[in-house]
């Protein structure tokens, strides 16, 4: 294929992405002014006690009354989404629908949320195509005619059905999206702050997230590039059949060598990948404190926000 043929197909790839990005931020921005905005922010299915925005606006409301926003049992999210969102619920457009800037933010995050999942598959393509060239499977690694699977994959998660409903029913689960597709992203990059960041913020908002201290361990501990390792020593079998006896030895001492480099893990990454989380923990609690120390401190919020949270995950 000429550089030129390659060029054309690169740029309708990129021109084919843009089409169906822009056409799902034009379906949610429909779905907003639809009248009544199809009362989904009410749905049980779609807004929880915690990532309901409705309950969120309550809590902002007591808040600006020197009321404690848990007071009344309405809200139990985070006191920074209250920082963030609450002054987003009360300012209103005339003769435009409720929320209106809440819902643009949250269309916004997940158009972010689809460029990172795009930037990650990316990486992990480059890295993947690396790997390949260096056990001599390069063929393997050269672009096909088909869209990238980061690009792919964000095309999936802005068409999800029930991310469209998310977003339009102004559920926050828009923003634990983001973060846990910032948690990895960072992690792909192998970018410790930013990684921690979206991992501290993600399991604060909803808890579960923190589960996924094993793969972003994982990936900082190998790095997205570490060689296939079923195709290595396949390859590298090959090799030593087709050797004859004298350089067999050789074949044999670079196999073990080979292998025992696939199993190295670097701890020094994932200890700063630590350290960050802690720091950016102690940082979020700080604020958190800050925020309700007039109505209850941080164990108030544990009692409303995280036990709350445990029981909806639990049951």
């Amino acid at each position: 294929m000429s550089t030129k043929t390659e060029a054309t197909v690169k740029t309708k790839k990129v021109q084919w992405f843009w089409t169906w990005v822009i056409g799902s931020v034009i379906l949610r921005l429909i779905l907003v002014y639809f009248p009544k905005n199809l009362n989904l922010s009410s749905r049980p299915e779609v807004s929880t006690p915690l990532t309901s925005i409705r309950r969120l606006a309550e809590g902002y409301w007591l808040k600006q009354s020197s009321m404690s926003p848990y007071a009344g049992s309405m809200y139990h999210g985070s006191p920074l989404l209250l920082t963030l969102l609450g002054p987003l619920t009360v300012t209103k457009i005339e003769g435009q629908p409720d929320h209106l800037l809440c819902s643009l933010v949250f269309v916004m995050a997940d158009v972010v949320t689809a460029m990172l999942i795009c930037a990650a598959g990316k990486k992990l393509q480059v890295a993947y195509g690396s790997s390949l060239q260096s056990v001599g499977l390069h063929q393997l690694s050269q672009d096909s005619d088909i869209l990238p699977s980061g690009d792919f994959a964000a095309l999936v998660y802005l068409w999800n059905p029930f991310t469209i409903v998310a977003c339009v029913g102004l559920s926050t689960s828009v923003i634990e999206n983001l973060m846990i597709v910032l948690t990895l992203y960072g992690a792909c990059t192998r970018v410790a702050p930013l990684a921690a960041f979206g991992w501290v913020i993600a399991t604060h908002l909803s808890l579960y997230p923190a589960i996924l201290i094993i793969p972003v361990v994982l990936l900082f501990g190998y790095g997205p590039d570490a060689p296939p390792r079923k195709l290595f020593l396949q390859r590298k079998n090959l090799e030593v059949d087709d050797s004859n006896s004298s350089d067999r030895n050789f074949f044999e001492d670079e196999l073990v060598n080979k292998k025992r480099m696939l199993k190295v893990f670097s701890w020094r990454p994932v200890g700063l990948f630590l350290f960050w989380a802690l720091l950016w923990s102690s940082y979020v609690l700080i604020l958190c404190g800050i925020y309700v120390q007039q109505h209850g401190g941080l164990q108030e919020m544990f009692k409303r926000f995280y036990l709350i949270a445990m029981a909806i995950i639990c049951f």
